[in-house]
């Protein structure tokens, strides 16, 4: 058995590897909660969408919100004034280019404002259950190259080695395993290395091995 395939394994006796961790009931609120997700925990998006979605959860909604009034609804999350604009553009494109349904391919998902590669593959996975590649966001990134499984430092590249080294039955589970780890124990600046379930298979945990 491959490297990567005893990694996942051993991950998956600690995470639930089947269910995402942003809160929505319609693809369209996915794919807010995901613009909202971006350099900000899915905890405060999940308590923010809580408030938010009963006010407005539809692209016409948002549409015809002034931007200003879409920033109060979203002003404790990072960049919020960036997103709010992103939000009222990505709202007024699924109205007019898509009869305010939410594309269901990754060219037309990353056509919108405020989505790209990372977002769509979120989207595509939990939204329409159609997993077309890996997410990578700064946990997968962080993991991966920890893990050795890639040295690259652009997303889309790492990705692409993802792909290259994870069977497709896998990838499923991967998208939220590395989250869910990145989360929890191996995190940026202080990991847990000491209670890590993968340490015996990461670059950089033997470093951490031989410091005890």
């Amino acid at each position: 058995m491959k490297k990567v395939e005893k990694i996942i394994i051993e991950l998956s006796k600690y995470y639930d590897g089947q269910k995402g961790s942003l809160d929505f009931t319609t693809p369209f609120e996915l794919l807010v909660a995901v613009m909202l997700s971006a350099q900000c925990t899915d905890a405060r998006v999940n308590i923010v969408t809580k408030s938010m979605f009963p006010i407005a959860n539809t692209p016409k909604d948002f549409a015809q919100m002034n931007v200003k009034d879409i920033e109060k609804l979203i002003s404790s999350i990072s960049f919020y004034k960036n997103k709010a604009k992103h939000i009222k553009e990505c709202s007024i494109q699924i109205l007019e280019k898509y009869n305010g349904e939410v594309p269901r391919t990754m060219e037309d998902l990353t056509s919108l404002s405020g989505i790209g590669r990372k977002s769509a593959n979120v989207i595509m996975l939990e939204a329409f259950h159609d997993c077309q590649g890996i997410a990578v966001d700064t946990h997968a990134h962080r993991i991966s190259n920890r893990l050795g499984i890639s040295d690259k430092d652009d997303p889309l590249k790492v990705e692409q080695d993802l792909l290259r080294k994870i069977p497709k039955k896998y990838w499923v589970l991967v998208n939220h395993l590395l989250v869910y780890h990145g989360r929890e124990i191996c995190d940026a600046r202080k990991p847990k290395c000491n209670i890590c379930p993968i340490i015996s298979y990461c670059n950089y945990g033997k470093n951490y091995k031989k410091s005890c």
